[in-house]
């Protein structure tokens, strides 16, 4: 017969029901009854109780951890932002202690000591230095059309007043190279302008100047000549690219323009800034400016104030240029000059971080590493923020050796910096490290392109050299007699 609802058990009544046992503890022998285990024996007994006691000891303990460590909040976090919130060597770097006020005060008291060293927006004598050199084809093309030539004597004044506007040995390099590259291009001709080539490869080899070794030229024409003339679109646009601005130091996918607020000022703010740049997402401008001394900035009024536009007169400062937009990338900055030692520092470049570890930057220091080292110097240096882990990898992919550690190096935005010094010295540059680093840039067919073509100019350089001489001997054995 069915249970009438009056008498049915309500769900509160059966909980009561299930938990009365509880009422019934009056002892711990009543406990060990209740988990069934009264009867066992008493070694097994124990071991089951301090068993439980391990494992709710062992909870409780990770649950605290938990919670004061603040992994809970970080979880958290990870979830509401998609992201982990792990502190990283930026945040790290952010919230480095500062130096004490009393060091501080001390800089600034032994700063006024010494007068402020002479800085300059425009282009420095190592700027200059190190750019392509190139006829000034305004005023050559202004002397030609003043001057009608109606004889000899006037066609001598117009050459020269033309060669005032061509850089020593400039002509000479030029012509050389040009006959060079007529006995072996490095590729097919492109068909209506056969002499594209020749042309290309000449005013490359000539713009590296005379103070730059044999060799360098070489393998920059070379370069330069492959790139520009690849097909006839590309030829038209490094010639015209040429006239415009014939200092430019040219690579595979990169350009380096010695930097210029007017030019370069408002695309590296805002590409820098942290805000949505053209293809680029926001980002954090610490990510950036992190491990320089000045930044992130407010405003390009005050990115013109910094080191970045404001440099020594021994320093240098060159805007990396994509070759296929024409859109800038970066900046890549060179100081401390020391010619009396024939050394100098590459700083690392700075590129908004989509840029960071690409071919471009990259390109970027191995154009001033080869020319450096071309002109004379014996060592670059790359001084690198100890905690600034991007930075020691690019020193490692640039080939750089670490030769040490120096504590408490500089001072950064008020707070002590420990920085890993890396060396890179000509020897090894010449021994292994510029032929990986143009393999990691170019290719392996490219590399191996570049080794023949070094062995066999060089040889002929040698040929030439030694006929040169017994001419030469011969002439003066002539005279005397």
């Amino acid at each position: 017969m069915p249970q009438s609802l009056t008498t049915q058990t309500s769900d509160l009544e059966k909980i009561l029901d299930a938990l009365s046992f509880l009422t019934s503890i009056r002892n711990f022998d009543d406990v060990l009854a209740v988990f069934g285990i009264s009867d066992l024996p008493t070694a097994q007994k124990y071991g089951i109780i301090f068993g439980c006691l391990t494992f709710t000891v062992t909870v409780v303990t990770v649950l605290t951890l938990l919670i004061m460590g603040g992994s809970f909040k970080r979880i958290a976090e990870q979830a509401k932002h998609g992201g982990s919130s792990i502190p990283d060597a930026i945040e790290e770097r952010v919230s480095r202690p500062l130096l004490l006020e009393r060091l501080l005060e001390a800089r600034e008291r032994l700063l006024k000591k010494y007068p402020e060293p002479e800085k300059t927006d425009a282009m420095t004598p190592l700027t200059k230095m190190l750019l392509n050199i190139a006829p000034d084809i305004a005023k050559a093309k202004e002397v030609m059309d003043s001057i009608v030539v109606s004889s000899e004597d006037d066609k001598k004044k117009k050459n020269e007043k033309l060669k005032k506007f061509i850089p020593d040995g400039y002509e000479d390099n030029y012509i050389e190279a040009y006959r060079r590259c007529q006995d072996k291009p490095g590729g097919p001709a492109i068909s209506g302008y056969p002499e594209a080539r020749f042309e290309a490869y000449a005013r490359a080899y000539a713009g590296c100047g005379s103070y730059s070794s044999t060799s360098y030229r070489r393998s920059y024409a070379r370069l330069y000549e492959a790139v520009s003339c690849a097909n006839h679109a590309s030829e038209k646009k490094y010639r015209e690219h040429w006239f415009e601005r014939p200092l430019d130091i040219v690579g595979r996918t990169i350009r380096l323009e010695p930097l210029e607020a007017e030019r370069h000022l408002r695309d590296f703010f805002a590409m820098t800034c942290g805000d949505v740049f053209k293809e680029n997402k926001s980002f954090d401008p610490n990510e950036v400016w992190a491990f320089h001394s000045e930044g992130p900035f407010k405003s390009p009024e005050a990115m013109y104030k910094s080191f970045v536009f404001q440099r020594k007169m021994n320093e240098a400062g060159f805007a990396i240029v994509e070759s296929l937009t024409d859109r800038m990338v970066g900046v890549v900055l060179l100081t401390n000059d020391d010619p009396q030692n024939l050394s100098i520092s590459l700083e690392l470049p700075i590129v908004k971080p989509s840029s960071e570890g690409t071919v471009e930057p990259i390109e970027g220091c191995f154009l001033l590493m080869d020319r450096l080292f071309s002109i004379g110097y014996r060592r670059i240096e790359l001084s690198v923020d100890s905690m600034d882990n991007k930075g020691k990898q690019l020193s490692g992919r640039l080939g750089f050796t670490q030769e040490g550690l120096i504590p408490k190096h500089r001072i950064v935005k008020e707070s002590s910096r420990d920085s890993l010094i890396y060396g890179m010295l000509n020897s090894d540059w010449d021994k292994g490290a510029r032929s990986f680093l143009f393999k990691k840039l170019h290719g392996e067919k490219a590399m191996n392109s570049d080794a023949r073509n070094e062995k066999r100019e060089s040889e002929l350089e040698k040929r030439n050299k030694a006929l040169a001489q017994m001419k030469a001997s011969e002439s003066n054995q002539n005279q005397n007699k």
